[in-house]
């Protein structure tokens, strides 16, 4: 009994590694793809511009902090230390309030990119399935670095998926 069931296990394990062998794989670089898009281009030129009106934002009020900061301090030795107590109070407010709006420009803009990047990656990862679909493939790997695919020897999709994609 203790045979036939091993017998029985050692068939399915190689009925099932036969039907996985006999599976078509194909791979694609899903990151060089993406970045390749003419809308990741579009998209990248998009957050470049809010990227540099932040940077204007932020250097202003910089500019207007260490303004007031230095007036404060040429001022001190004409004032209270009540004053001067206050007035340094006013200017870590201040330094707080830029460090807030840096981080709140961050998250915007990491907003942004998610929100455009979307639908580039879904109009790619549509393009791959249907190229896979017609080209008859079981599976298809993504061979960026990292992904976990060590050697990509089978056939690699970009091409035809860029053609898919019209470009």
């Amino acid at each position: 009994m203790k045979k036939i069931k091993i017998s029985i296990l050692i068939l399915l394990i190689s009925v099932s590694f036969s039907s996985y062998s006999q599976s078509k794989i194909a791979h694609i670089n899903t990151t060089e793809l993406v970045q390749s898009m003419p809308d990741y281009a579009k998209m990248q030129t998009e957050i470049e511009k809010k990227v540099k009106e932040y940077e204007t934002s932020i250097q202003d009020l910089v500019k207007g902090w260490e303004e007031k900061r230095k007036k404060y301090e040429s001022e001190a030795p004409e004032k209270t230390p009540e004053e001067n107590q206050k007035r340094a109070l006013e200017i870590q407010g201040d330094e707080q309030s830029i460090r807030q709006y840096q981080a709140q420009a961050q998250q915007e803009l990491q907003k942004l990119e998610f929100e455009l990047l979307k639908p580039i990656t879904e109009a790619a990862q549509n393009a791959i399935n249907e190229v896979a679909n017609e080209l008859d493939f079981d599976f298809v790997l993504d061979s960026t670095q990292g992904q976990g695919v060590i050697v990509a020897n089978g056939k690699d999709l970009m091409q035809d998926v860029k053609k898919k994609l019209g470009f």
